[in-house]
């Protein structure tokens, strides 16, 4: 191949027409603009990985659009100019990668699965046969199969499914087809009134699944939490009688592990217990929570997984892979299959010359898929079981040591909840409302004040964290640490920058 390096390429009198695929023999060009992609790919890392930059530069939308041509015009543009399309959009993004980016349940940018997705990307190919995607599709059988090892599923199913909502509707629709296999071919008249349970702190996509499914949302029956946050068994049992009473036909019961806004673990023996007793189908939603289990300091949260039917559990989160990247893990095996099986005939051959349980595209909801698994398994294998335990306890560390900090500053801080995962959730107080007595009325104002000093540390640009109202609390700030190079020279520096920020509110 020749090498572009002393040669010079005026990119503004190049199109997409003079480089591969269009033009023949046009390596020297293609690898000239790609190179220049790249290096404005490895500058905006190594922004984002400089605490003296910002997090970002926000604009309002009308203020944007002034200065970011979004516009596809009728002629093509120049190779020059789409890099600096490239380098603009770069420029008014966010850099999640930031060690002050505290504001998903994903954050950071892990070096290894980057190169991971970048090798996806050019490899370019689709997940449903091993005729296309031969590695990828071995990778994938493997990777979650030790994920079902170490749920505790000695045999079962797995899939990567396109987020945590659709893992956990590929969960219900799985329990259907088990307990009710008649619907596939016959339809919602086949079945009785279908009740499903969940936490009223879970993730909305159970409900979603009973909007999708036909079961209407209304019988997505929300179970009473504790005050940490976790459901109550007792209040589930007392919910399935009633629905029994009723008439209706319970049959799933969607167990969070690791709640989205507080980070509760709902306790999974209890419930399992109540499941067996009522023959319903459990569902662990470890989206968020999965991550412990790679950890032996913090599986213990996750006690009794292994008696669940399925589970989600997200590697995009925690365990810090790239976006996207989800997996659904069903106990039986040949569940999946049988679910969404449509026997395209034109896809998927059952006389080819290998052997055709390895192609996954008949058992998954959606025909074309994306190549999720290299960046996980390429970032795994960086950093083996032991180094992502050292990943996960990290990320804990760094969690209890803004705890203590929150508590060691006085008055400026309210606690809200000892957190169980990484969430961290509390008020920031202004110098005036220090020393007043902790009231409905005093939490009334801190509710006030949060999306207002949120408001602050965007347009100031060097922090960012969530906040959100839940149940009867106003707005609170739930900070994440997920970043594994977040540090605590960082969580001091958020610390201190809210009261920068804040004090005068």
């Amino acid at each position: 191949m020749q090498n572009c390096h002393n040669c010079e390429i005026d990119l503004n009198k190049l199109h997409y027409t003079d480089i591969f695929p269009i033009k023949e023999n046009s390596f020297v060009s293609t690898q000239e603009f790609l190179t220049r992609v790249i290096q404005l790919c490895l500058n905006f890392i190594n922004e984002s990985n400089d605490r003296s930059t910002k997090v970002l530069r926000f604009m309002q939308p009308q203020e944007l659009k002034k200065v970011f041509d979004f516009e596809i015009g009728p002629k093509p543009r120049n190779l020059e100019l789409l890099i600096q399309d490239c380098a603009s959009a770069l420029y008014h993004q966010v850099r999640t990668a930031h060690p002050h980016y505290f504001n998903q349940l994903s954050c950071g940018t892990d070096i290894v699965s980057l190169a991971g997705e970048w090798l996806t990307a050019a490899a370019n190919t689709n997940m449903f046969t091993y005729e296309i995607a031969p590695v990828f599709i071995l990778m994938e059988h493997e990777v979650l199969k030790k994920m079902r090892s170490i749920i505790g599923f000695d045999h079962g199913d797995s899939i990567l499914a396109p987020g945590g909502a659709i893992s956990n509707l590929y969960a219900v629709i799985v329990a259907r087809q088990k307990m009710f296999p008649e619907y596939k071919t016959k339809g919602l008249k086949s079945l009785p009134q279908l009740v499903l349970f969940t936490s009223e702190h879970s993730h909305y996509s159970t409900k979603g699944a009973g909007a999708v499914c036909g079961f209407g949302t209304d019988n997505v029956i929300e179970v009473p939490c504790d005050e940490q946050g976790r459901m109550l068994p007792s209040e589930l049992e007392r919910l399935v009688r009633e629905s029994i009473d009723q008439g209706k036909r319970p049959f799933y019961v969607n167990c969070t592990c690791g709640t989205t806004v507080l980070g509760a673990f709902d306790p999974v023996n209890p419930i399992a217990d109540i499941c067996e007793k009522y023959n319903l189908w459990l569902h662990i939603d470890a989206a968020w929570g999965g991550g412990c289990l790679l950890s032996s300091k913090h599986r213990h949260k996750l006690a009794g997984i292994e008696r669940g039917d399925s589970v989600t559990w997200n590697p995009h989160k925690l365990m810090g892979t790239l976006l996207q990247c989800s997996t659904i893990h069903i106990k039986e095996d040949g569940l999946l299959i049988e679910t969404n099986q449509m026997c395209a005939e034109y896809l998927f051959q059952q006389d080819k010359h290998y052997d055709v349980r390895y192609d996954t595209g008949d058992k998954v909801i959606q025909c074309g898929r994306h190549n999720d698994i290299f960046k996980l398994w390429l970032m795994w294998r960086s950093k083996g079981d032991k180094g992502y335990e050292e990943h996960i306890d990290h990320l804990f560390e760094m969690t209890d040591y803004l705890v203590q900090g929150i508590k060691s500053r006085g008055d400026k801080f309210h606690l809200i909840l000892e957190p169980e995962c990484v969430n961290v959730s509390f008020w920031y107080i202004p110098t005036r409302l220090r020393g007043v007595p902790h009231n409905a009325e005093r939490i009334q104002e801190l509710g006030r004040i949060t999306p207002k000093l949120k408001a602050r540390m965007m347009n100031e640009g060097t922090l960012m964290i969530s906040y959100q109202p839940l149940g009867e609390l106003p707005n609170f700030f739930r900070n994440i640490i997920s970043n594994s190079g977040v540090q605590k020279k960082d969580v001091d520096f958020l610390l201190d920058e809210l009261d920068r920020l804040g004090h005068d509110l």
